[in-house]
């Protein structure tokens, strides 16, 4: 079995199609924007929509490591990138909701808000740390950091995914089960991290 899923993950098709994936809940959102049927709110469902799947997909970001080793499929890394680019997209996809529609394009009003409101504030701190493991995503930004400081620079990953969480689980006034479903599943791979880190020493 192991044999035939690294031939699938190896295959040309596979990223296409991984990447189709991803962008299917883009798509789904358009479909539901063209029907109308976005809800009474529709910028509460955007920004709602969009950091869902913000987190979604840095938390299958960061599992890629640990299931590569515990399944012994090594091949997973090849889709790493584009999941945590697509964590990216759908985080400026909210970020964008909040400064137009919500805040009408006004720094000001939104420096202002950042500063007020502490689940904003430290939403706005994820979004921040994943702008510089953006950038330097590409494999020539790994070759001008080295690969010691690259994986240091990107370990931020984990800080910008409890951020989101934190701030996911702060804007929630009741419901607090999806925020920390989120935060269990950050928890264990957290855990995995130090584990390995551990008995490396």
């Amino acid at each position: 079995m192991p044999a035939a899923i690294r031939q699938i993950l190896t295959a040309k098709w596979t990223k296409p199609v991984v990447f189709l994936a991803c962008a299917s809940p883009l798509a789904f959102l358009a479909a539901r924007a063209y029907n109308g049927q976005l809800g009474a709110n529709p910028v509460e469902f955007l920004q709602h929509f969009s950091g869902d799947w913000t987190l979604r997909f840095l938390l299958i970001t960061l599992a890629v490591t640990p299931l590569r080793k515990l399944l012994n499929l090594p091949d997973l890394i090849r889709f790493r990138r584009m999941f945590g680019l697509f964590a990216f997209f759908y985080v400026c996809l909210h970020f964008l909701t909040y400064i137009g529609p919500d805040q009408a394009f006004s720094f000001a009003g939104m420096l202002k808000d950042v500063a007020k409101r502490p689940f904003i504030t430290v939403g706005f701190a994820g979004f921040l740390l994943l702008i510089p493991l953006a950038i330097t995503s590409t494999s020539g930004w790994i070759r001008r950091l080295g690969g010691k400081n690259w994986q240091s620079l990107h370990r931020l990953i984990y800080v910008a995914a409890l951020c989101g969480v934190v701030h996911y689980y702060w804007l929630v006034k009741s419901d607090h089960r999806l925020p920390l479903l989120y935060a269990a599943i950050l928890a264990v791979l957290l855990l995995y991290r130090l584990a390995v880190s551990f008995l490396k020493h």
